[in-house]
């Protein structure tokens, strides 16, 4: 039995409930691209809705985690993780989630408690010592000397507001070296495996902070990592998950892992990820922005390190080595098996449209060779951002033809690219309770009315395809074959506006899904939901979608509506832009 069969059991075993798996792509979090943590689908939930499932919870989630790419190639980072999760809403605390933990990582994981050391919150001047966790760890058999006290690694809040509260760190000594009698947090050899975080507080915006009525535990365990420490490797890609697929890189390029490790890793990993994305229901496909660029980069950047290897891109090497990632993950994850024909054909039609970029790649610097003795900084970029052209490609053909490389200017204007990148993409990727805000709540609910309107405007074929929200404006894509005339949109923009002016209830209800689809509720993607389900209804028969929130609770609360530009998105497909004013 696999490390996430064994926890859920133990979990379960324990009074949780095991929920499905979020898809990698949040439906009701727009802040971020991917759901990037196990905690971040739950968030309505911790903030105070009520779980369909109960109050004791545990999965294991589909995290993509893509900031910065260029660290993939070590022996520890992945782009795709699975990461298992506990949660109490309200039910038990700190007593509960540390004991267990304690239980499950020496009685069913087998590790020796004198392998164990743990933080716990050494206090603040508005928070207190964490005695508590400290004397439970204490009374559980782990030494005084095993329990470090600190502040910054211990304490958690999503942003700048809201839940937070201490938390307590589990590490394991992975060396053969004698373990050391006093735990120091900073000895590189004691690696963190899980994570207690005990939502205790709220800070308010005035930054005092006060007790919470309803307390939550929120839990968290890697698979990669926490399954290579107990097969005793220093290297996640040496352990059980990813040796299979290692070995056949191998087999596909001839070469070993010993020597090509990086190579390896990249396109193990990025291959994996690319796998998940392209199954996921949001129907992903590579492209320019948002999701579709983070596939068609890995996509792009796996191809790149198999030229490395020497392996023949014009091969069916990538779906060899997914089909083999489908085969490892299709028993956890449905979607992968009801997916695999789409996600076989989004590698190679990516794969062999970046193989005829490459070609215009090298043609255009076969061009500029041929008029300088020198690539410049700007040109070796250009090469890369364009054409996907690395640049030791650049380099090898350069060399080749007596041509000198202003490699380091290259790298400058890389480092720039890179600080760009991350900087607009912050937003997307901060995820964490502080996403949720008030302004969102009310875009989030002027979707549903949108939706509805379309409807009644357009058809009842129409449905959301996609949106994305911020806190300055809405993004809405639905099916439409043409492009709407200038009343079709003051239609659907008077239908909002009268429907907010009405002041409707917003009602939620808790259906078991056959149910709720029954009673006539929308929703895309049906099969990715629980058992049972959150349906909001608007007005008696506005709108009535399934969803997992957030929602103002009544439309007067929304604000004005209005349009601001109605595009193409893609073939078939429509997107408007729209503004709430206040």
């Amino acid at each position: 039995m696999n490390l996430k069969d064994l926890y859920i059991n133990f979990f379960i075993s324990k009074g949780h409930k095991q929920i499905p798996s979020a898809p990698v792509v949040p439906e009701n979090d727009p802040s971020v691209l991917f759901n990037t943590a196990g905690m971040q689908p739950l968030i309505p939930y911790l903030m105070g809705e009520t779980h369909p499932y109960g109050t004791r919870l545990c999965d294991y989630q589909k995290c993509v985690r893509t900031n910065d790419l260029e660290e993939i190639g070590d022996s520890y980072h992945h782009t795709f993780f699975e990461m298992l999760g506990n949660w109490s809403l309200g039910d038990y605390f700190k007593k509960e989630a540390i004991t267990w933990s304690f239980e499950f990582l020496t009685e069913v994981l087998h590790i020796p408690k004198e392998r164990l050391a743990v933080t716990v919150f050494a206090g603040n001047d508005e928070i207190p010592f964490d005695l508590e966790a400290h004397d439970l760890w204490l009374s559980l058999g782990i030494k005084e000397e095993r329990i470090a006290r600190t502040r910054e690694d211990n304490f958690w809040i999503a942003g700048e507001t809201g839940p937070c509260g201490p938390d307590s760190e589990m590490f394991y000594f992975r060396s053969e070296d004698e373990i050391p009698e006093v735990f120091d947090p900073e000895d590189k050899r004691w690696v963190e495996i899980w994570n207690d975080v005990f939502m205790q507080y709220e800070k308010l915006s005035d930054g005092t902070i006060r007790e919470l009525p309803k307390k939550n535990v929120d839990t968290g365990m890697g698979v990669e990592r926490t399954t290579a420490i107990l097969e005793g490797k220093l290297d996640n890609y040496e352990s059980s998950i990813w040796r299979p697929v290692i070995s056949l890189i191998e087999s596909i390029s001839h070469l070993p892992y010993k020597g090509n490790e990086k190579a390896m890793r990249v396109i193990a990993d990025h291959l994996r990820t690319a796998v998940f994305i392209a199954a996921d229901p949001a129907g992903i496909k590579p492209k320019n922005t948002d999701q579709g660029y983070i596939l068609r980069r890995l996509i792009r950047r796996a191809i790149r390190y198999a030229k490395k290897l020497n392996i023949d891109l014009n091969s069916d090497f990538e779906r060899q080595i997914a089909t083999l990632i489908l085969d490892m993950y299709e028993p956890y994850y449905k979607e992968l098996k009801d997916n695999r024909e789409v996600v076989l054909d989004v590698l190679t039609q990516e794969k062999n449209k970046f193989v005829k970029t490459l070609e215009k790649g090298l043609k255009e610097f076969v061009r500029v060779a041929s008029k300088s003795s020198e690539i410049d900084a700007e040109t070796a970029f250009h090469l890369y951002d364009t054409y996907g052209f690395p640049i030791e490609l650049t380099l090898e053909e350069a060399s080749e033809r007596g041509l000198s490389v202003d490699e380091a200017g290259y790298h400058e204007l890389f480092k720039k690219h890179q600080e760009l990148s991350r900087t607009a993409s912050q937003g997307k990727f901060k995820g964490g309770l502080a996403g949720n805000s008030e302004i969102e709540t009310r875009y989030h609910t002027a979707t549903h009315l949108l939706n509805a309107a379309l409807k009644r405007v357009i058809g009842p074929e129409v449905h959301q395809m996609g949106s994305n929200i911020t806190d300055e404006r809405m993004r809405f894509d639905f099916p439409c074959d043409h492009k709407l005339t200038e009343e079709e949109k003051k239609q659907v923009e008077d239908l909002v506006n009268k429907w907010i002016q009405e002041e409707l209830p917003v009602k939620k209800e808790i259906m078991d899904k056959k149910e709720a689809v029954a009673s006539g509720a929308e929703c895309q993607f049906l099969e990715k939901y629980p058992d049972m389900v959150s349906v909001y209804t608007i007005g008696d028969n506005v709108s009535k979608e399934l969803c997992g929130g957030p929602h103002v609770g009544n439309t007067k609360e929304i604000g004005h509506f209005k349009i601001v530009k109605e595009e193409s998105s893609s073939a078939g497909v429509r997107r408007i832009k729209a503004v709430i004013e206040k």
